[in-house]
C-alpha cells in the first residue's frame, strides 16, 4: 500500500471513532444549564410571609439569628467519625475520637446537635463544595472538574455574604481559590492535591484559626481541614495516622468552642465519606454519608426533638444558613430548610413558605431558558406549590385577624409546613433524575458508528492487501458525500429547518460517509474475491465468538461487575481453543496405531506432537495458574459489598505489622530483580550484550541502578511519618531525588533505544579492517524491503568477508579454517529493543504502584511470554508462502491481547471506578505538588492504563 491512502484512512478512522464517542458522550454525561440570576434583598420571593414580620425592619427575607459564623469543614468527615459510642469497648481507629462532640450534644441537647449528612454524587471534593454554597445539584460530567475547578457561575452563599457586606475570612484547601477569586476578605490557602501531605493544610488551618477568632476583622470563618482525607487515600481509615488526625481535629474544636461568644454559630460537616480502602468519588453508602453538627452557645433547637435525627441532604445547608445568616437564599437552590433549627411553628411555615417560593421561582426561570424538566411534572408542581400558597395566606390573614382559635391555626400550618416538605422533596427529586437521565438515541446511534467502523477496519485489514483498491472510489467518494451532507445539514440548521446540534450533524455525517465507504468497497471487491482458507475462516470465527460474548457481557450490569474475572475466563478460553485448532489443522499430529502385521502394538507418536502438545499444554496450564494467581490483587466496587479488597493494595507505610512489612519488601524487591535478571538472561542467550555499544552499556548498568532506586525509594516511604524526625528533611529530600534520577534514566535508555537500539554483533577478524556491527533498523520503515534489510545485510557482510579470506591464498590450511565469521544477536534482531523499551517501561510503571503490586507485573510479564510462544506456532503455520501475510495481524491475536490488557488492568489493583483511581501516583517523584496539571495527569494515567500499555508493547513486539 502507498502511505498517503493509508494515512488518509486511519486519519479518516480516527475521526469517526472520535465523532462517535462525542455523540455518545452528549447522550450519557448530560449537563444541566447554570443560570447566573442573583437573589437580592431589594426583590424576595414573596410577600406573604413577610405579615408575621411587619414589626421588624432589620431583616433580609428572614429575621436573622447569628451576626457571626465558623464553618470548620473536615474533609472526609464520615458520620462514623464523629458519633461517639460509649458501649464500645474495643473501638476500631476511627471511631470514639470526637469526643467534644458527644459531650456537648449529651450536656446541651438545645445547643448542639449531630446529624448525618448525606451527600449527592458525585463524592468529589469540588463538587460537595459547590453544593454546599449554592444548594444545586451537580450532574455526573462535573467530576471531570474536580481537579481544574473553575469559578462559580451560579449564586452562592459566598457571594451573597460578601455581597451584603459580610467579612469572609477562609483557610485551607485551595479549591476554594478557583471557586471563588477574590471573595475573601483575607485568605490562606494551602495546597491540596498531594494526597500524601498529611499535615501542611492542617498545620497552616491552625496557624491563622485562633488569631483570627481573636480578632475583629471578620464576620463569617472557613476552615477546610484535608488531613483526614488525604489519611484515608494513603493509609485507609483503620490505620493509627487517621486515630491521630482525629485526635487533632478533637482538640482544635474544644479549643474552637472556647473562643466562640453568642452571637456565633459554629457548623462542622464533611463534604463527604470514604469506602474501607479511603477512597471517595462514587455513590456508595459509605461514600454519601458525611457528618453535620451544628452548635451555638445560645439555644438553638426547640425541646421535642427526635433522638436520632434524620439524615440532612448537603443542598438543605444552604437555604438554613442563609436564614440564620440573614441573607438571601441562593437563586438556584433546591434545599429545603433543616426544621430543627425553626421550632416556633410560625417562623418555621414562613421559613418554609420562603423556601419554596424561591425554589419555584428558580424551577420557571430555568424551564424557561432549558427546557429539559418534564412539563407534566413542573405542571403538577407549579399547582401544589399555588394551592399551598394560597391557603397560607389564608391561615395567615386569619392568624393576623385571630380570628380562629390559635391551636387551630397551628395545626393548620403543621399541614402547611408537611405539604410544603413534599413540595420541596418533589421538586428535588424532579430535577435529580431530569439531570440524571440519557438520550437513548445518541447512545445507540454512536454504538451503531463504532460498530461500522470496527467493521471498516475488519475488511481493509483481510481484504485490502489483496485487491486493488481504488483510493479514488473508497475514500474520494465517502469524504465527497460527508462533505457534501454537512454543508446540507449545516445549511438547515442555518435556516432554521431542523434543530440538531454539532454533535448529531457530526454523528449523521459519519455514518453518511461510512454507508457510502461500504457501498463502494462492496462494488471494488466483487470485482475480485479474495480466497479465504478454510483454516483462515475459522481461527476468525473463534476470534469472533469470544468477542460476541465480550460485547455481550459489556450490556450486562452483572458482567460488567464481574468483568475482572470475565476477561480472564475469555482469555483462556480463547487460547485453548487456538491450540486445539494448531491439532485440527494438523500442526500436531496425532497418535498412530500400528498396522495389525506390526510386533509392536504400542501406539506411536511423531516427533512433532511428543515435542510441542505437551510443551502447549503446559504453557496453557501456566498461563491459567497466572491469570488465577493475578486475581488475587483485586480491587472491590461499591456494588459488591461481600467482597473484600486484596492486602496487597495497602502500601507497606499502612502495614501495622513490622514482620509482614519485611517480608512483603523482601517479596517486592526479589519480584522486581527477578524481572530485570530475566531481561539480562533473554538478551544474553541471544547475543544481544556483546558489544560495547551505549545501549548495550546502559542494560548492563542502568538496569541494576533503577532497581536499586526503586528498592531504595520503596524502603525510605513504607517507613512512619513520624519516624527519623532528625532527617525528616534529608527523607523527604531523598523521596524526591531517587523517583526523579530514575525518570531520568529511563528518559536517557528510551532516547538510546530511538538514537542506536540493541546491535547486532560480528566478531572481527584479526585482519579484518571493516566494521562488522550492524544496527538494526531506526527510522520508520518504508516498506517491507526496508524493515526486511538487517538479515540481508549481516548475510553480505558475512558473504564479502569469507570471499576476502578466500582470495588471500593463503597456504596455511589451519588459517583457512579460522575464516568463518561469528554473528551475535541475529535471532533477537527485531524484538531486544521492544524487550529493553517494555522492560523499562514496566519499571517506571511498577514504581508508580504499590510496592506490594510489585508480583502482580510479574505475573503479567509472565501471562505476556507464554502468549507470545503461543502465537508464535500459529504465526508460523498461517504465514503465506509468498511472504504477503508475513506483517499481517490476525484477529485472535488482536482479541487475546485485547482480554490480556483488560485483566492486567483487575489485576494491577484497578477498577472502572472513580474511587478505585491510584492518586498516589501523582506524586510519586513530586513531593510538594505540580504546578500544573499535565505532569499528574501523565502519572495517574499510566499508572491506571499500566496494563494496556505493556501488552499493547507486547503486541506490537510480536507483530
Amino acid at each position: 500500500m502507498k502511505r498517503l491512502p493509508v494515512v488518509l484512512f486511519l486519519a479518516w478512522v480516527s475521526l469517526l471513532f472520535y465523532s462517535s464517542i462525542w455523540l455518545f458522550i452528549s447522550g450519557f454525561l448530560l449537563m444541566r444549564i447554570e443560570l447566573n440570576n442573583q437573589s437580592s434583598c431589594a426583590e424576595p420571593p414573596s410577600s406573604a410571609a413577610y405579615k408575621g414580620f411587619q414589626q421588624q425592619q432589620d431583616y433580609c427575607w428572614f429575621p436573622h439569628k447569628f451576626e457571626k459564623a465558623v464553618i470548620v469543614i473536615i474533609d472526609a468527615l464520615k458520620h462514623d467519625f464523629a458519633k461517639y459510642d460509649p458501649a464500645n469497648t474495643n473501638p476500631k481507629m476511627f471511631q470514639n475520637k470526637l469526643e467534644i462532640i458527644h459531650h456537648l450534644t449529651q450536656s446541651h441537647p438545645k445547643h448542639a446537635r449531630l446529624y448525618p449528612f448525606q451527600a449527592d454524587p458525585p463524592t468529589t471534593t469540588m463538587q460537595r463544595i459547590k453544593g454546599m454554597t449554592t444548594g444545586s445539584l451537580p450532574t455526573f460530567v462535573d467530576v471531570g472538574s474536580n481537579f481544574a475547578s473553575y469559578a462559580i457561575q451560579e449564586d452562592n452563599l459566598i457571594h451573597q455574604l460578601v455581597h451584603n457586606g459580610r467579612k469572609v475570612v477562609f483557610m485551607g484547601d485551595d479549591t476554594w481559590d478557583g471557586l471563588f477569586p477574590q471573595k475573601f476578605h483575607k485568605s490562606y490557602f494551602f495546597p491540596s492535591f498531594n494526597v500524601k501531605d498529611l499535615h501542611t493544610v492542617d498545620d497552616g488551618i491552625l496557624r491563622h484559626l485562633y488569631p483570627t477568632m481573636d480578632g475583629d476583622d471578620w464576620d463569617i470563618v472557613i476552615a477546610h481541614f484535608l488531613g483526614v482525607d488525604h489519611c484515608g487515600h494513603k493509609h485507609g481509615p483503620d490505620h493509627p495516622e487517621t486515630a491521630k488526625k482525629l485526635a487533632q481535629m478533637n482538640d482544635m474544636l474544644s479549643s474552637l468552642i472556647e473562643h466562640l461568644d453568642d452571637q456565633t454559630l459554629l457548623v462542622v460537616a464533611g463534604d463527604h465519606g470514604m469506602t474501607d480502602t479511603g477512597d471517595h468519588g462514587g455513590d456508595s453508602e459509605k461514600e454519601v454519608n458525611a457528618a453535620l453538627f451544628l452548635y451555638s452557645k445560645t439555644p438553638l433547637f426547640g425541646n421535642e426533638l427526635e433522638k436520632d435525627p434524620e439524615a440532612v441532604p448537603q443542598v438543605n445547608l444552604v437555604p438554613s444558613l442563609a436564614f440564620l445568616l440573614g441573607i438571601p437564599i441562593p437563586y438556584s437552590n433546591l434545599g429545603a430548610i433543616i426544621e430543627d433549627l425553626f421550632y416556633s411553628t410560625h417562623t418555621k411555615a414562613s421559613a418554609y413558605q420562603i423556601n419554596a417560593q424561591q425554589v419555584d421561582r428558580f424551577l420557571h426561570s430555568y424551564s424557561l431558558a432549558a427546557g429539559d424538566l418534564p412539563a407534566e411534572k413542573l405542571k403538577h408542581l407549579k399547582d401544589l406549590f399555588s394551592s399551598v400558597t394560597e391557603e397560607y395566606e389564608h391561615v395567615m390573614s386569619k392568624w393576623s385577624q385571630s380570628s380562629e382559635s390559635e391551636s387551630h391555626l397551628e395545626s393548620q400550618l403543621l399541614k402547611l409546613i408537611h405539604r410544603y416538605q413534599q413540595y420541596l422533596v418533589q421538586a428535588r427529586a424532579m430535577c435529580m433524575e431530569s439531570w440524571a437521565r440519557f438520550h437513548p438515541v445518541r447512545m445507540i446511534a454512536a454504538c451503531s458508528i463504532l460498530s461500522l467502523c470496527c467493521l471498516l477496519c475488519y475488511l481493509v485489514g483481510e481484504a485490502g492487501p489483496c485487491l486493488k483498491v481504488s483510493y479514488k472510489h473508497l475514500l474520494g467518494y465517502p469524504i465527497f458525500w460527508s462533505l457534501s451532507a454537512a454543508f446540507v445539514f449545516g445549511l438547515e440548521l442555518w435556516t432554521s429547518i431542523v434543530d440538531l446540534d454539532t454533535a448529531s450533524i457530526f454523528g449523521l455525517v459519519s455514518l453518511a460517509s461510512q454507508l457510502c465507504f461500504l457501498y463502494y468497497f462492496r462494488k471494488q471487491s466483487s470485482r475480485k474475491n479474495r480466497p479465504h482458507s478454510r483454516s483462515n475462516f475459522l481461527l476468525f470465527s473463534i476470534s469472533s465468538i469470544m468477542l460476541f460474548f465480550r460485547c455481550c457481557s459489556l450490556f450486562s450490569d452483572s458482567f460488567v461487575v464481574a468483568e475482572g474475572e470475565v476477561a480472564p475466563f475469555l482469555l483462556t478460553s480463547l487460547l485453548t481453543m487456538t491450540v486445539v485448532k494448531l491439532h485440527w489443522d494438523g500442526r500436531l499430529t496425532l497418535l498412530t496405531l500400528p498396522s495389525l502385521g506390526s510386533e509392536s502394538l504400542k501406539p506411536s507418536l511423531s516427533p512433532s506432537y511428543k515435542k510441542e502438545c505437551p510443551r502447549l499444554l503446559g504453557l496453557l496450564a501456566g498461563l491459567t495458574f497466572c491469570a488465577r494467581l493475578s486475581g488475587i490483587f483485586h480491587s472491590c466496587r461499591e456494588e459488591t459489598p461481600n467482597c473484600q479488597p486484596s492486602t496487597f493494595l495497602t502500601p507497606l507505610s499502612s502495614v501495622q505489622d513490622p514482620q509482614i512489612k519485611n517480608i512483603s519488601y523482601i517479596g517486592c524487591v526479589v519480584s522486581l530483580g527477578i524481572i530485570v535478571y530475566l531481561l539480562r538472561k533473554w538478551l544474553q542467550h541471544y547475543g544481544n550484550l556483546n558489544s560495547s555499544s551505549p545501549i548495550v552499556l546502559y542494560v548492563r548498568w542502568a538496569f541494576p541502578l533503577i532497581t536499586l532506586g526503586i528498592s531504595c525509594y520503596w524502603a525510605l516511604s513504607s517507613g512512619a511519618d513520624d519516624s527519623l524526625t532528625r532527617l525528616h528533611d534529608l527523607k523527604k529530600l531523598a523521596l524526591v531525588v531517587f523517583p526523579r534520577v530514575i525518570y531520568a534514566l529511563a528518559g536517557l535508555g528510551l532516547l538510546l533505544m530511538i538514537c542506536n537500539p540493541v546491535t547486532v554483533y560480528m566478531k572481527r577478524s584479526r585482519d579484518s579492517e571493516a566494521d562488522n556491527t550492524v544496527t538494526t533498523y531506526c527510522a520508520a520503515p518504508g516498506s517491507e524491503a526496508e524493515l526486511l534489510h538487517v538479515i540481508p545485510q549481516i548475510y553480505r557482510k558475512m558473504q564479502r568477508n569469507l570471499k576476502k579470506r578466500l582470495q588471500q591464498g593463503m597456504e596455511d590450511k589451519e588459517e583457512k579454517k579460522t575464516a568463518a565469521v561469528e554473528a551475535y544477536g541475529l535471532g533477537s534482531v527485531y524484538s531486544a529493543a521492544m524487550v529493553v523499551t517494555l522492560t523499562l517501561l514496566a519499571l517506571i510503571l511498577i514504581m508508580l504502584h504499590s510496592e506490594r503490586l510489585t508480583p502482580s507485573f510479574f505475573l503479567l510479564l509472565v501471562e505476556a511470554i507464554i502468549i507470545l510462544y503461543i502465537h508464535s506456532h500459529v504465526s508460523n503455520l498461517y504465514s503465506a508462502p509468498n511472504g504477503l501475510e508475513l506483517f499481517s495481524v490476525p484477529w485472535y491475536a488482536v482479541t487475546a491481547w485485547a482480554l490480556a490488557g483488560t485483566q492486567g488492568f483487575y489485576t494491577t489493583g484497578h477498577q472502572p471506578v472513580f474511587p478505585a483511581i491510584h492518586w498516589n501516583s501523582a506524586f510519586v517523584g513530586f513531593q510538594d505538588g505540580h504546578d500544573n496539571n499535565i505532569i499528574p495527569a501523565i502519572l495517574v494515567a499510566a499508572n491506571t492504563f499500566s496494563s494496556h500499555i505493556l501488552f499493547s508493547g507486547r503486541y506490537y513486539q510480536w507483530i
